[in-house]
């Protein structure tokens, strides 16, 4: 990375000018100190670093340490500046060309890091209760858990992506129960929900059951005789409904790994042994209690109810438990903002059962507000925009995954429904995907013969398919000389994309991608405004196209990482 190029020139002169006497008392210099900055005023440079805070050792002003240590600084042709106590950089163009051969070497490769310490992971989001359809807030965790998922397989880390089905509750018992109105409704019964509400809270009464009764009635001609058999019909559809929803949002799960399967093993039992045996629990009120506190949570918990059933806490234990017993180096999570009180339960939970508690990574993320007409509406007041498979249908599913994205995981998001279907550079994804089309499309121009509409001749082509094969294949550094400064600030902004990745992979952040390409995309619109991509100068036209290449193959890598698509024509 450039910025990285220039750090190293400061530290190597920074031990240049100690070992000539040049700062002061400093008699010594550890790497990691001193950081890049992109200056806020373009005018003082490209980068910057601030070296004020060697100040303290050398005992010598700030703006001499950086006068002093640019002496030893082998500038090339880069342009280097000395203000207070920062060594400003604008970078020259060779750095500039071999970021452009980069890209066209790279290609789809090209923001992947070399060399990284490599983890298996195992990523686990949305992981929704299979008794009815997601709500737009499963829809931020889609979005965000897949684009995270990309993330970190180009970084360079095996990812295995898990839902949890949580289906042995009692929730599988309320859906059985609740479908069984709908079906007596269908066999024409005068029957329906309770009105009372403490009652109602112990059925599912919206009517997506309703094609699930009608379903259920094609191959049975009545009500079971055991309410099991509605309970594992309704949750083999719903989930079917949800899989299907997942597919069509480009979300791809490696396993879909059941609660119900965890009890069954023995695991859950086995997990509260343990924590038995090693005098981690204890009985009060007739209820086993987890001592969490002891390591890390604000109380103790509950594990076993004094009825004897399980709390959702000890399926949580064994789940993470077998986990690391498959073999994964590191757990991430994404949970509701709702759930932050289990975070500190769990992994006291793996610390009294002898495992490290910082291979678990918990991503807590807000709600999703719907705006319509600048307003926000309440989810569930408008019978037609309840669902995620709603939003999906009015707004689509590239506008829908980049929104999801492009906000903090630890921020509200508003979702403004009216602005995400609108073809307008007010809409962040169409402005993007248009950026890219823009591209391709000045790659056709120069690609594509020239038809005069008056008199319908046509014009060769300003280069050969042949030609352009050539410049992508085999691209020629020397078209730059001359020719880059035109492009400086976007070829910067192309470069800024490695340390996106970099640091959005460290930080587990995904709406930095989204923030990127609305930049880049800006920037080259404001290039293509400024400068003539197609002229007279064959030369000058490989030259910029190189440029317009470069931006194509970024924008595009860049939304394949959040899958979404990036359109030649629009």
């Amino acid at each position: 990375m450039i910025k990285d190029y220039f750090l190293n020139k400061v530290e190597m002169a920074v031990e240049a000018a100690i070992q000539a006497g040049k700062l002061g008392q400093m008699s010594e210099y550890s790497k990691g100190t001193l950081i890049v900055e992109r200056p806020k005023n373009q005018e003082f440079g490209d980068y910057a670093v601030n070296v004020s805070s060697l100040a303290r050792c050398a005992r010598i002003a700030p703006a001499l340490i950086a006068q002093n240590v640019l002496e030893f600084i082998d500038k090339e042709d880069n342009d280097y500046t000395v203000i207070a106590g920062f060594i400003n950089f604008k970078a020259g163009n060779s750095l500039l060309i071999d970021l452009i051969d980069e890209i066209f070497r790279k290609k789809s490769l090209f923001g992947k890091p070399d060399n990284i310490q490599k983890e298996k992971i195992i990523l686990e989001y949305v992981s929704a209760n299979p008794t009815g359809p997601f709500h737009i807030g499963h829809g931020r965790w889609a979005a965000m858990g897949s684009v995270l998922a990309n993330l970190l397989k180009f970084y360079g880390h095996e990812v295995y992506q898990e839902f949890y089905i949580n289906d042995a509750g009692s929730q599988i018992q309320k859906l059985g129960n609740s479908l069984a109105i709908r079906i007596r409704q269908k066999l024409g019964e005068d029957v329906d929900f309770p009105v009372d509400e403490a009652e109602r809270k112990n059925y599912y009464p919206g009517d997506y059951l309703i094609p699930v009764a009608e379903e259920y009635l094609k191959t049975h001609n009545g009500l079971p005789d055991d309410v099991q058999t509605l309970c594992n019909f309704a949750k083999n559809y719903e989930e079917k409904v949800q899989r299907d929803l997942l597919e069509k949002f480009r979300v791809h799960f490696d396993n879909f790994y059941s609660e119900l399967s965890l009890h069954k093993s023995g695991k859950v039992n086995e997990c509260v042994n343990k924590l038995k045996n090693s005098g981690k629990i204890y009985e009060k009120e007739g209820a086993v209690w987890f001592k969490s506190s002891d390591f890390g949570d604000d109380q103790d918990r509950v594990i076993k109810k004094a009825d004897g059933a399980n709390t959702y806490l000890t399926a949580d234990i064994a789940y993470h438990i077998d986990k690391l017993d498959r073999g994964f180096d590191r757990m991430i999570d994404i949970w509701g903002a709702d759930h932050h009180g289990y975070v500190a339960r769990v992994k006291a939970s793996l610390a009294a059962l002898g495992r490290d508690p910082e291979k678990l990574e918990i991503l807590l993320g807000q709600l999703v507000n719907l705006v319509v007409n600048g307003e926000e509406v309440r989810m569930g007041k408008r019978k037609n925009m309840v669902t995620l498979e709603d939003l999906i249908d009015e707004v689509g599913v590239d506008a829908t995954r980049f929104w999801m994205a492009m906000r903090n995981i630890d921020t509200t998001l508003d979702f403004d429904i009216d602005l995400a279907k609108k073809n307008s550079d007010e809409n962040p994804v169409f402005y993007v995907q248009y950026a890219h089309a823009r591209a391709c499309s000045i790659i056709r121009n120069v690609i594509n013969e020239k038809i005069d509409t008056q008199s319908g001749k046509s014009a060769p082509a300003i280069l050969s398919q042949n030609e352009y094969s050539d410049l992508i294949d085999n691209f020629d550094k020397s078209l730059l000389n001359g020719n880059i400064q035109d492009g400086r600030k976007l070829v910067l902004k192309l470069e800024e994309y490695k340390s996106l990745i970099e640091n959005s992979a460290k930080t587990r952040q995904v709406y930095t991608i989204c923030r990127y390409v609305q930049e880049l995309a800006a920037e080259f619109h404001s290039f293509y405004n400024s400068v003539r991509v197609i002229n007279d100068d064959k030369k000058l036209t490989k030259a910029r196209l190189a440029l317009v290449y470069s931006v194509k193959t970024v924008l595009n890598n860049a939304l394949d990482l959040l899958a979404v698509t990036a359109p030649e024509r629009m």
